[in-house]
């Protein structure tokens, strides 16, 4: 299973090998422990769940949830996996560890965040409309125009307002691994990632 928990780390530039100069984004990828195991017979489905960090601290019910595996986890996620994959992937078991070296360089990823929060945000920089003209007499510089007619007599589902923007799951597909540290298990991959720094990221290897 080629996936791990990581946190942004920032981004910086690397020459890639035809001496090309481009941007990467700096994780911290693992070390992850399995913390536990899904099964369609059990479960209904197939998944694996993996624990990273260092919590501040950890609730009984938690602690309990991760005694099985010895581990000391500040998040928790669960990736899922086929049936194929987890009939190929009998020798993960609960209290394994993956690290950065499941990943070679080239890999293609998908690195799933949330992004920042922009909080209430307007039209304009919400949904890139246009704003009104500033001459003759217009005040309708950064309204959002009209909203609806007299019939149905109500504002349709799904109208673009304001409100709150970011703060949403993002996944970005086909990044580039670009350079992996195994030692200290840390990934750079190509191009932006969603989130702030510390911020939780999933990578996923695309098969």
């Amino acid at each position: 299973m080629k996936a791990l928990l990581a946190t942004k780390i920032g981004m910086t530039q690397l020459y890639d090998a035809e001496g090309r100069l481009q941007s990467v984004t700096v994780l911290q990828a693992g070390p992850c422990v399995v913390t536990q195991v899904k099964t369609v017979a059990s479960d209904g489905y197939s998944a694996a769940q993996l624990g990273f960090g260092n919590p501040k601290h950890t609730t009984k019910a938690r602690a309990g949830h991760l005694k099985a595996s010895g581990a000391q986890a500040r998040f928790l996620n669960e990736i899922r996996t086929t049936e194929v994959e987890a009939e190929a992937e009998t020798q993960i078991k609960v209290g394994d560890t993956l690290t950065a070296d499941i990943f070679e360089m080239g890999d293609a990823v998908v690195v799933t965040g949330t992004s920042k929060g922009k909080g209430f945000a307007g039209t304009i920089k919400r949904h890139n409309f246009h704003r009104g003209p500033k001459t003759h007499g217009s005040h309708n510089y950064r309204g959002p125009g009209s909203i609806g007619s007299g019939y149905p007599q109500h504002v349709m589902k799904g109208k673009k307002m304001a409100g709150r923007m970011g703060h949403d799951r993002v996944s970005v597909k086909n990044l580039k691994i670009a350079h992996i540290d195994a030692a200290q298990n840390i990934i750079a991959v190509t191009g932006a990632v969603p989130g702030p720094r510390k911020g939780l990221i999933i990578i996923r290897g695309i098969a």
